[in-house]
């Protein structure tokens, strides 16, 4: 079992930045990617961005440029640095682990999601 908790919404003015944490705790060393949704209201919830374990970070195209997506492996914490916010931002963000486990003969994939924290980007 991995356990997720975010960290660092709140409310930000348009062109504001705020940063997101999320850590882990549990069985971290199943983990090979994490990465971070939003929701908005009335939509669908959307990836913002990823990072599988020693690889590149990905993100969606209207993030591009203005998130960053980081990772602290001593803390086993994952951040979502966001710049240069837009109305259309708001959302609720979660943070999400894809975890493989083997058992006996038997590969298990698993997803674990945060609690999601509200980020609302308002004048």
């Amino acid at each position: 079992q991995v356990q997720l908790v975010e960290s660092g919404g709140g409310l930000m003015q348009p062109g504001g930045s705020l940063r997101l944490s999320c850590a882990a705790s549990g069985s971290v060393f199943t983990i090979t990617a994490m990465g971070w949704y939003r929701q908005a209201p009335w939509k669908q919830r959307e990836l913002v961005g990823s990072i599988p374990r020693g690889g590149n970070t990905n993100y969606t195209d209207s993030v591009k440029g203005r998130f960053t997506i980081s990772e602290d492996n001593a803390k086993n914490t994952l951040y979502l640095q966001m710049n240069s916010l837009k109305p259309e931002d708001t959302a609720v963000y979660y943070c999400t682990a894809h975890a493989v486990m083997n058992v006996g003969d038997t590969t298990i994939d698993l997803d674990y999601w945060g609690q999601g924290t509200q980020v609302t980007v308002s004048s």
